[in-house]
C-alpha cells in the first residue's frame, strides 16, 4: 500500500497586489509531516504551481493510486470564485483555487477538483487538507504564540484579477468547497482552515510567516501527538477561532474515517 502526497504552497501572484507570505512554509512544512509519516511527497512552489501544472501533478497523483493506497494533497494559497455556468451550484458560484498565473490562466475550479477525485481507483483513500479562502466571526482561543500585527486573509476578490467588464455578478464573497468531491464512504477526509463563509488567515508566528490553520494543526501534531482525526481536529480548535483570527476549522468525513490513525 502507497502512501503519496502533494503539497502546493503559493505566496506570489503576478499581476495582482495580493502576495501571501505563510503559504511556501505551510507547503514545506506539510511535506516535512508526511516524509516522517513515510509519505512519497511532491511540491508545486509559487511559479512551479501553474494551472496546467497544478492539474498534472494532482491527476497524477490520483491517477497513480491503487486499491489501498493513500494520498494527501494540501494547499496553502488564495481562493476565489466565478459564476456558475452549469447550474450546478446552489449559491451560484463555481469556487476555485487560485495558482501562480491567474491572471493570465485562469483558477482552478472545484468542478476541475471534483472530477479528478472521481477518477480514483476503488478503496484509494484521499486526505485533503486546505488552508485558503473564506470570511468570519470573533470568538475567544489562545493566541499567545500569535505576532501583533493583523494577519491577511487568504481570499482574492474577482475584482483583483479579473479584466474590466468580465466582472461576475454574484455580490458576496466564496469559500473553497471541495467536501463535495469526497466519498461518502470508506476513508476519506478533508480538513479545512475555516467554514465557507469565512476567510483562512496569512500571519506570522515568532517572526515565521504562516498559515493559522497549518502552525496550530502541525503544532498540536508535535505536541500533543493526537492518535486519531477526531482528536487531532478537537484540540485544533482550543486554538482557532480566536479574536484576531476568526476563522473556525471544519472537518469532514464518515464517523469511521474521522477514527482512522493520522497518516495511516
Amino acid at each position: 500500500m502507497a502512501k503519496n502526497a502533494l503539497c502546493i504552497g503559493i505566496n506570489d501572484y503576478p499581476g495582482t497586489d495580493s502576495d501571501l507570505s505563510g503559504c511556501v512554509n505551510d507547503a514545506h512544512d506539510w511535506a516535512a509531516v508526511l516524509q516522517g509519516y513515510g509519505f512519497n511527497v511532491s511540491t508545486l512552489i509559487d511559479e512551479q504551481a501553474t494551472r496546467e501544472a497544478m492539474l498534472g501533478a494532482i491527476g497524477n497523483l490520483i491517477g497513480s493510486a491503487q486499491s489501498g493506497d493513500t494520498v494527501v494533497l494540501t494547499y496553502s494559497g488564495h481562493g476565489t470564485w466565478l459564476e456558475d455556468t452549469d447550474g450546478d451550484e446552489p449559491d451560484a458560484r463555481d469556487e476555485a483555487l487560485c495558482p501562480w498565473d491567474l491572471t493570465t490562466a485562469g483558477p482552478l475550479l472545484d468542478d476541475d477538483i471534483h472530477s479528478l477525485f472521481n477518477t480514483r481507483a476503488a478503496d484509494v483513500r484521499l486526505l485533503l487538507i486546505s488552508d485558503s479562502c473564506h470570511s468570519g466571526s470573533v470568538t475567544r482561543g489562545d493566541e499567545s504564540d500569535l505576532d501583533a500585527d493583523a494577519p491577511r486573509a487568504r481570499f482574492l476578490p474577482p475584482a483583483v484579477w479579473m479584466k474590466p467588464g468580465t466582472l461576475p455578478s454574484v455580490p458576496r464573497a466564496s469559500a473553497l468547497t471541495l467536501e463535495g468531491g469526497l466519498r461518502r464512504v470508506g476513508g476519506d477526509l478533508l480538513l479545512a482552515g475555516c467554514r465557507d463563509e469565512q476567510y483562512s488567515w496569512d500571519t506570522r508566528f515568532a517572526g515565521r510567516p504562516n498559515g493559522a490553520f497549518t502552525y496550530y494543526a502541525l503544532k498540536i501534531l508535535k505536541q500533543d501527538k493526537p492518535q486519531i482525526y477526531d482528536q487531532w481536529f478537537t484540540a485544533i480548535r482550543k486554538y482557532l477561532p480566536s479574536t484576531r483570527l476568526p476563522q473556525e476549522p471544519q472537518i469532514f468525513g464518515t464517523r469511521s474515517a474521522r477514527q482512522m490513525r493520522i497518516f495511516d
